[in-house]
């Protein structure tokens, strides 16, 4: 499956219009680290996180993991864990995946930036729940959960989030 961003707002997947945010800059062909651009280009999807205590494992054929308080993502371009998933302490910049808000209660982790990594290119770039005010991301692609949780029914480690330039 191949789900298609058209920025500024739309996600089409299995053919049905969905309203997606994108990143605060936009969409980018040139992702760095803390431009908050969206990058352009065919990603696959790697594995989902989700959170146990607010929600039920989710329905899906990608690889799945339940997030701890302990569980984080680096986004420290000096460190050797440069875009990766981390455990807390952790001696470096990174994205905390147990929030206070609901934003990471279901992400699905974006194949960007992750063979190889490069240094300063960008990290932390998810699927992940929509802001109740659907403010734009960081960089990342939200959608409201119950679309969120729709689309990953038919997510496997097969598919992929086409990010197409802007118009």
């Amino acid at each position: 499956m191949i789900l298609d961003i058209f920025p500024p707002n739309t996600m089409i997947c299995n053919g049905e219009t969905l309203p997606c945010v994108l990143g605060k800059s936009g969409v980018t062909k040139n992702k760095c680290e803390g431009d908050n651009a969206t990058p352009v280009g065919l990603w696959p999807m790697r594995k989902a996180f989700y959170r146990p205590d607010r929600l039920q494992k989710p329905e899906t054929s990608l690889v799945t993991r339940a997030i701890t308080p302990k569980d984080g993502w680096c986004d420290d371009p000096k460190q050797p864990l440069y875009n990766k998933h981390i455990y807390k302490p952790f001696n470096g910049g990174y994205e905390d995946l147990w929030r206070h808000d609901e934003v990471y209660d279901l992400i699905i982790v974006l194949g960007f930036n992750d063979a190889p990594v490069v240094p300063g290119m960008g990290s932390a770039i998810f699927m992940h729940v929509a802001r109740f005010d659907l403010s734009e991301t960081e960089g990342c692609i939200a959608l409201e959960l119950p679309n969120l949780q729709s689309v990953i029914k038919d997510c496997s480690n097969d598919s992929f989030v086409n990010v197409h330039p802007a118009p």
